[in-house]
């Protein structure tokens, strides 16, 4: 199982920028990949940005493409997510989950992630 703890969210006016980081403890497998997720009250959590622990492949969900950039740092095992541009929509509790194998054509179902996160909260101000 592999631990995740989430930094980094906060207050912010529209058109600004916030970077979150998902520190992983445990085994990430080159195969695995990490990705974020953002959960509204009474909303279905939804994909954001998922990235491959072994080749840095990273995936968008279209409503951030152009906004947001996830990337990783292997050595220190955490993964980013920077958020620029920001909207009001974009509101939410961001949470880090963890699968095991990486399938392109399954990126952004959550029912495949195993472990996550406690979330941090944006929350973006017009």
């Amino acid at each position: 199982q592999v631990k995740l703890v989430e930094s980094g969210g906060g207050h912010v006016q529209a058109g600004g920028s916030l970077r979150l980081s998902c520190a992983a403890s445990g085994r990430v497998f080159s195969n695995g990949a990490l990705g974020w997720f953002r959960q509204r009250p009474g909303k279905e959590r939804e994909f954001v940005a998922a990235i491959t622990w072994g080749q840095g492949t990273t995936y968008y969900t279209d409503s951030v493409k152009g906004r947001f950039t996830i990337s990783k740092d292997s050595a220190e095992a955490t993964v980013y997510l920077q958020m620029n541009n920001l909207k009001p929509e974009d509101t939410a509790t961001y949470v880090c989950g963890h699968r095991l194998l990486m399938h392109s054509a399954t990126a952004g179902d959550k029912r495949t992630y195993r472990d996550w996160g406690q979330g941090t909260q944006v929350t973006v101000a017009d």
